[in-house]
């Protein structure tokens, strides 16, 4: 491969790297391009798969500031850059690792941070950001509604115990109600 053509694959990963908000390294040995091809539709839309030279990855990723990937990247090796929901990128690898024993996940990159395949892994069991979203907001709108019954609940109380001091004086018509002692 010329030299320009290599200034340019590493200045492509190197934008891969800078744009997306994490990226799990690899390793495809023993997969088709079938099989590739089913991967990549498994990561969804927020994810691009590559098959990256290992030489050229470090050069691009020391470019992009992360310095974490170098002894990741030995043997064939693939990146998954994510642009989006890094969980859901993690459930595609896992989901297709679990029935394709070919690809491992050997690390990746969390937004300039150090991830395990242990972490992925664990990262991939969580809920989609939306599911954590909604949870967030149905408990946040439950405390509200028990704030809102507790600052009611005294004045509610006050307002029962006035009716029923109303409706007792109502029973008994005979009965005055009796002098404060100021008069």
């Amino acid at each position: 491969m010329a030299r320009p053509d290599k200034a340019a694959a590493v200045a492509e990963l190197s934008e891969q790297f800078s744009q997306s908000s994490g990226a799990v390294l690899t390793e495809y040995r023993g997969l088709t391009v079938a099989q590739l091809k089913e991967l990549r539709r498994a990561l969804g839309e927020n994810a691009h798969y590559a098959v990256v030279k290992n030489t050229l990855t470090k050069i691009a990723a020391k470019d992009a500031g992360i310095d974490e990937l170098d002894d990741l990247l030995v043997g064939p090796s693939a990146i998954a850059f994510v642009t989006g929901d890094m969980v859901e990128a993690a459930k595609g690898l896992r989901d297709f690792a679990r029935s394709n024993q070919s690809l491992v996940i050997k690390g990746g990159v969390l937004d300039g941070q150090p991830l395990s395949p242990d972490e992925i892994t664990r990262m991939a069991d969580l809920e989609s950001r939306e599911v954590l979203l909604a949870k967030m907001a149905g408990a946040l709108q439950a405390s509200l509604q028990n704030a809102a019954y507790m600052f009611n609940a005294p004045l509610t109380q006050a307002a029962r115990a006035m009716g029923a001091l109303q409706a007792k004086q109502q029973e008994e018509p005979g009965k005055e109600p009796e002098p404060s002692d100021a008069a």
